[in-house]
């Protein structure tokens, strides 16, 4: 693909990130406000249903495994898969994750537009769903969903860039747990949908779970149209602002990092990304916040399998904790932004789904109600707190250059956390009601909670003694 030209950015006279002529001025904030609206009725509605897409394209293996499992027709028993199979597909699913995540981000700031690259990566992966409808065997499954992966790994992080080229830090976090808590809503609506499909199982000489590939590809690759002409790329080429609006779209970002630079970061700047240890805290909460995450996302159907209900009734019964999930995160997100205080909430929701974990794993096997309630407190602690983590992590990166690749590594971790979760839910502990599983996932939301608490401390201390970022600069540390 063509590299970007620096004159793609230049509109009016005006160049991303340098100063205006109204640079100087007292902040706007209700200007700042009327734009907002603009932007969100522009940006938050298709990025959130983008993301519900992704989430339904990475999570309908997991109610593919279970899907009508009673007659012999699930994605398992038709593709002679079995258990261990199933676990390592999701696993390469998940490698590609981790290993595409960051060089994508590299891609879109330096040589394609988001717009372009976004509508890209949908459409192939919207392609290769709708080939997953005809797999016969392992291999072709494995192959599949390797590739998907790796078109998959990208959009996320790309989204998060996004909206850090658009909006203030202290109004992100709310706008990308928009985003991240569709993904509650796809594991809602991708639980209704199987269960509908799995009522058309064997019609036109089709399974249950082709179907559900079949319906849920073409409404991806449907989506590629509006990604690429509603999504707006950079306020300096955004037609429907006004030259004065596009200014000030691009100053009002300057205080704590976000817009569009060019500029490359310094091997320095780069380093302390990476490696610098309070952004490996960051990394390593966020792996085990994803573990919780992954358990919900490919082994929910299964889990509530494990509590006694058919596979059809499974689909329907995943749908609550969802919800749960769903509207915790807005609120959380909401609280945290508003009350600047990211690592008291992520602390806390950890801790409540923390307990979740803890009880069910404690609770006789034979306790289905009780456990399904703690279920759905699980779900409180394992999808809320991510919003906050990942703008967390755009407020405190080493540099402001850095931000693209630091979402883009702290949510390559996702893809540690899925392998894990990936091998957790065993399928001979089905009769014990998955003690490893739920064990595991709740000392991972209560290392997060004392990670958070400590990285807290740590940003109030750094904020305290002045501490400079990466390039010499003034910083308010986000805590």
């Amino acid at each position: 693909m063509e590299k970007i030209q620096p004159s793609e950015h230049l509109e009016g006279g005006l160049e991303v990130g340098k100063p205006s002529e109204s640079a100087g001025a007292e902040f706007d904030y209700e200007r700042s406000k009327r734009l907002n609206r603009r932007l969100d009725a522009r940006i938050i509605p298709l990025c959130c249903w983008l993301y519900l897409l992704n989430f339904l394209d990475r999570g309908n293996i997991g109610n593919a495994r279970v899907l009508n499992k009673e007659t012999g027709d699930d994605l398992l028993a038709k593709t002679g898969m079995t258990s261990n199979g199933y676990a390592l597909t999701v696993t390469l699913f998940s490698v590609a994750y981790a290993v595409f995540e960051v060089p994508s981000n590299w891609i879109m700031k330096h040589y394609v537009r988001p717009s372009v690259w976004l509508a890209f990566l949908l459409g192939c992966w919207g392609v290769l769903t709708l080939g997953f409808a005809g797999v016969q065997n392992f291999a072709t499954v494995l192959a599949l969903r390797l590739f998907i992966g790796l078109f998959e790994a990208g959009f996320f992080p790309g989204i998060v860039y996004l909206i850090t080229i658009w909006y203030r830090h202290n109004e992100r976090a709310v706008r990308i747990a928009l985003v991240v808590a569709f993904c509650n809503l796809a594991g809602a609506f991708g639980g209704a949908v199987a269960y509908g499909i799995g009522h058309a199982n064997r019609a036109s000489g089709l399974e249950g779970f082709r179907w559900l590939f079949i319906v849920e590809g073409i409404i991806t690759i449907a989506s590629v149209i509006p990604t690429l002409f509603i999504l707006p790329d950079y306020p300096a080429r955004a037609k429907f602002l006004s030259a004065s609006e596009k200014s000030f779209a691009e100053d009002r970002l300057k205080e704590r990092g976000g817009g569009y630079n060019r500029e490359h970061a310094t091997r320095k700047e780069l380093t302390e990304t990476f490696l610098n240890p309070r952004m490996l805290a960051h990394y390593c909460a966020y792996i085990a916040n994803v573990v919780t995450q992954g358990s919900f996302t490919f082994f929910a159907p299964t889990i509530v399998t494990g509590l006694g209900y058919e596979s059809i009734h499974a689909q329907l019964l995943t749908v609550p904790p969802w919800v749960v999930g769903f509207v915790v995160a807005i609120a959380l997100s909401y609280s945290a932004d508003h009350f600047n205080a990211r690592g008291l909430h992520i602390t806390v929701i950890s801790i409540v789904g923390g307990l979740g974990w803890l009880t069910a794993g404690l609770l006789p096997p034979t306790s289905y109600v009780q456990r399904y309630g703690c279920l759905c407190m699980a779900a409180a602690g394992a999808f809320p707190a991510a919003p906050s983590m990942t703008n967390w992590v755009t407020c405190n990166t080493p540099s402001l250059l850095t931000i693209p690749f630091a979402i883009a590594l702290h949510n390559s971790c996702a893809g540690i956390g899925q392998i894990i979760a990936q091998w957790i839910w065993k399928a001979d502990e089905v009769t014990q009601g998955y003690p490893t599983g739920n064990f595991v996932c709740a000392a991972c939301n209560f290392f997060v909670a004392i990670v958070a608490l400590c990285l807290r401390l740590w940003y109030g201390r750094m904020n305290k003694k002045g501490e400079r970022d990466a390039r010499g600069e003034e910083r308010v540390w986000s805590y």
